[in-house]
């Protein structure tokens, strides 16, 4: 496995002080930025520093720092890990429920090996679909954050259980007392094992393989195994931080680990790791951590509502990005004249080279063009592709459809059925546009959940239940989307941020956003108008919504299929290069594409604040991977460049189906959510060849 690339490691002996340091410029500016910081707590104390002090915020930061360390290696080899956080709950939920409360001394090496040993199994799980089914890190992960999601909620349903003491003093004891907390022990061990490891072959392949994939491959590297161990090395970190939590709680919460999921992003890019892979280090993350720490206990000391934090983080992500970003160019002038030409090439709608460039020709999925112009091919050669992959959701759903009349003896042939099955999916059959779109341009839309709570939120506080007040809070809501949309679309497009990491900031600024309005408690109510929307029956028959779905579809399939704007998403998701030599306004159509994902969150919001009667901090929560989920089992690649809205609207009635199906037995609610994992893991798998 021995390989010569640019970035191999043991190579930095060799090299010049001024080629190290700016090779790892990123770790010395994380360092810098730490003792700043800490020496601004210092300032700030109403007192000088202690060893508690010290020894607190030793412990506050170690979660975090072991977590950031296993993203860090995932993302070395140019993947991405959403499911730190939950391999994080279950393991303190394990512990939680496994633990017996009349043993106060339990053995701490044994829990320690059976937490890591947890998350070692979730990574190889993870590492197996990505390395040798070569899936995208970024579905699969997702799909098994939701999975272990349901599991910890099978383990450990509610806040409670019992983590021995003995945890608790071992690692939030002193290694030397008043001297050395064992925190910083811990993160000390962390950091010999990455030393150690990254000077082995083992530690080379993972640089190589981040940087070019392809050259370490012909260079004799085990590419599909190493991303394999990978994972699985990655996943004990996350183990290791979930032992670590259950010591400091000393109970378990299914959901302590939710918060990590932007924080690790934002631990990583903070410490000097590129996006992309190739270039970093687990040390520049574990001071990433403590600054992230610091500056939330910053604010607090200043008496910052804590409501802020998620938006600090997400502001602190995106502009370590564009700090990152800013780093690869040798003179800051010249990043900031790209960024001028990316903009104006942008309202060009052309490569910056481009800028008034001539007319250009497409051939894509049968049909070629001249800039909106389409020579039709025949129907079926044309609605080929769409038969194929939209299909089989439909004949799933038939299939559903006999169970339940078979297992729960439901009328099924009664119009009430399928006008409540039609409400329940109208929620997703909006969304399957907005977050559909975006994955046909190879894109994903991590903002959907708080999009959709902030704008219920923000509904019902304008509305208060006064019909009258409908006529501008619409408006407003609707207005605010487009904001939220733009600001995604233009941090993709514009700045070159990673729709990932974009949107992903977006979610938690909108977090923080929709906490400050409500005050953590969401006021308000739906009026009685959107109420009679989603609720009431026209004749006794229909629901106003159903028949709002049905337009909507025409709509939507009329968007996609016979619009210009539909033809520059397909062009851009088989081929963005292809699409921007061909003339396609690609800057624009992008964000034109994040604008109408985040309309469509928008009027889920204001659609479940009218089912509900109100809304409530998460609403959104339990959309993000159904909107996918309805989109990949409607035949859509999930790197773009292919899918049609019927086979999505064929998803969503299949899943909705289903779902009816499970609530009427009775199997636990936690099964839905490892339900869709599996289906879409599953879909995904059966798709993941047939891209033409």
């Amino acid at each position: 496995m021995s390989v010569t690339t640019s970035t191999d490691i043991p190579a930095h002996r060799r090299l010049p002080v001024g080629q190290w340091l700016q090779r790892h410029r990123g770790l010395i500016t994380a360092i810098v930025v730490f003792i700043v910081l800490f020496l601004l707590v210092d300032g700030i104390n109403a007192g000088p520093l202690t060893y508690f002090d010290v020894s607190f915020l030793a412990s506050g930061g170690t979660t975090l720092a072991l977590a950031a360390v296993g993203g860090t290696l995932v993302i070395l080899t140019g993947g991405f890990d959403l499911s730190a956080g939950a391999v994080v709950s279950l393991v303190n939920a394990v512990l939680a429920s496994s633990m017996d409360m009349a043993d106060m001394e339990a053995s701490v090496a044994l829990w320690t090996l059976v937490g890591i040993s947890v998350g070692m199994a979730t990574g190889a799980f993870n590492g197996f679909f990505v390395a040798f089914l070569r899936l995208q890190p970024i579905v699969v992960t997702l799909s098994t954050m939701f999975i272990l999601q349901g599991i910890t909620l099978l383990v450990l349903d509610k806040p409670g259980g019992f983590v021995s003491p003995s945890l608790g003093t071992f690692y939030m004891g002193d290694a030397i007392p008043n001297w050395l907390p064992m925190p910083l022990v811990l993160l000390g061990v962390v950091i010999l094992f990455w030393l150690w490891l990254k000077s082995t072959r083992f530690g080379t392949a993972i640089y190589a393989i981040g940087s070019d994939p392809e050259a370490a491959r012909s260079a004799g590297v085990r590419v599909d195994l190493v991303r394999f161990f990978t994972y699985v090395i990655a996943g004990g970190f996350y183990g290791l931080a979930g032992v670590f939590i259950s010591a400091q709680t000393g109970s378990g919460d299914p959901l302590v680990g939710n918060a990590l999921l932007l924080q690790v992003f934002a631990a990583v890019v903070v410490g000097g790791t590129r996006l992309g892979g190739g270039r970093g280090g687990p040390v520049g993350s574990i001071f990433g951590a403590y600054i992230l720490m610091i500056v939330v206990n910053i604010l607090l000391v200043l008496n910052v509502s804590a409501y802020y934090s998620t938006i600090a983080e997400g502001l602190i992500l995106i502009l370590a990005v564009l700090a990152a970003s800013l780093s690869r160019h040798s003179i800051l002038a010249r990043q900031i004249r790209n960024a001028s030409l990316r903009f104006s090439a942008w309202r060009a709608g052309t490569l910056p080279r481009q800028i008034g460039g001539s007319d250009q020709r497409l051939s894509l999925k049968g049909a070629s063009f001249r800039k909106g112009e389409v020579v039709s091919a025949s129907f079926w050669s044309r609605h080929a592709e769409t038969l194929r992959y939209a299909l089989p959701a439909y004949v799933c759903l038939m299939l559903v459809i006999i169970v339940t009349e078979v297992w729960l003896g439901r009328t099924i042939l009664h119009w009430g059925y399928w006008n409540s099955l039609i409400v329940l999916s109208s929620f997703l059959a909006i969304l399957a546009l907005g977050q559909g779109t975006v994955i046909l341009t190879g894109g994903l839309d991590l903002s959907v959940p708080w999009t959709i709570g902030f704008c219920g939120i923000l509904l019902a506080g304008l509305v208060q239940g006064s019909d009258q007040a409908l006529v501008y809070a619409l408006p407003i809501v609707l207005i605010v989307a487009v904001m939220i949309g733009l600001v995604n679309g233009i941090g993709i497009v514009v700045l070159g941020l990673s729709p990932i990491v974009m949107t992903l900031a977006t979610n938690g600024i909108l977090q923080g956003l929709a906490l400050l309005y409500s005050g953590g408690t969401p006021a308000g109510f739906s009026s009685p108008l959107l109420r009679w929307f989603m609720t009431a029956r026209l004749g006794g028959l229909v629901t106003p919504v159903v028949i709002f779905v049905a337009v909507f579809a025409v709509f939507a399939v009329t968007l996609l299929s016979r619009t210009p704007f539909g033809r520059r998403v397909y062009g851009i998701g088989n081929g963005l290069r292809v699409a921007q030599l061909s003339g396609i306004a690609v800057g624009r159509t992008l964000i034109g594409v994040y604008v109408l994902s985040a309309v469509c969150a928008a009027i889920v919001g204001i659609m479940l604040t009218g089912f509900s009667g109100q809304a409530s901090l998460g609403m959104g929560d339990e959309y993000l991977l159904p909107s996918i989920a309805v989109v990949v089992v409607g035949g859509a690649l999930i790197t773009g460049g292919r899918g049609h809205y019927l086979g999505m609207l064929g998803g969503v009635l299949l899943l909705t189906a289903l779902q009816t199906l499970l609530a009427g037995s009775n199997l636990p609610y936690a099964t839905r959510a490892i339900l869709y994992g599996v289906v879409v893991l599953g879909a995904v798998i059966a798709l993941r060849e047939r891209r033409v």
